[in-house]
């Protein structure tokens, strides 16, 4: 019974070795056994561009800012391991009108790349997707403030490490793109008609 017990307690204690995220499972999955943050950083640059990369017509995207915290267990010490997040914004304008295609585009795209979809909330003004990668990166699809459109991708923890931020353009204070928010129109997305096809293509 002691020997259960004990095994128990491992397994509690070894589940507690991540912060939450998302639906709360963040062991690694595949690859990510043994993948280091900067190893997580690339990979989660990877899920973005191939995620606006599916995206047609393309949109016009900026970097958002990283995060790498290490993650801790239950009493807050380090357990050698760390999470990197990074974002995008989208600068484009998407108009009301064209928003349900523009989830669509990214959740069929998704779907047939082996991600779980865990959770669609279906919000009027913002919606959101929120997806676990085969590798269990959570990516997260939403809509913000003045209807921007923005991409998470959070790793599971992972071996810490030394990570490098990929760099961000210098953008010129009295730019439109320096305000933070969707300046760019574009004939489709900012069309204020529905979509005249499911594939948005």
């Amino acid at each position: 019974m002691k020997h259960r017990m004990f095994a128990v307690a491992l397994t509690v204690s070894a589940v507690s070795g991540c912060g939450l995220i998302g639906d709360g499972d963040t062991a690694p999955k595949g690859r990510t056994q043994s993948m280091n943050m900067q190893e997580a950083g690339e990979q989660a640059e990877r899920i973005l561009d191939a995620t606006f990369g599916a995206v047609k017509p393309r949109v016009e995207v900026q970097r958002g800012p990283s995060s790498d915290p290490i993650c801790t267990d239950f009493k807050n010490d380090s357990t050698g391991t760390g999470q990197v997040t990074r974002r995008r914004y989208v600068m484009t304008i998407i108009s009301d009108e064209r928003r349900g295609s523009f989830l669509g585009v990214v959740e069929r795209h998704w779907n047939k790349n082996g991600y779980e979809i865990t959770t669609v909330r279906k919000h009027k003004e913002n919606p959101a997707i929120f997806a676990t990668s085969p590798e269990g990166f959570q990516v997260v699809l939403e809509f913000g403030y003045r209807g921007q459109a923005s991409v998470d991708v959070t790793s599971p923890c992972v071996t810490e490490s030394a990570v490098t931020e990929p760099p961000r353009e210098p953008l010129d204070p009295g730019s439109p793109a320096a305000k933070g928010l969707p300046y760019v129109r574009s004939d489709f997305w900012s069309a204020e008609t529905p979509a005249p096809s499911p594939s948005a293509s």
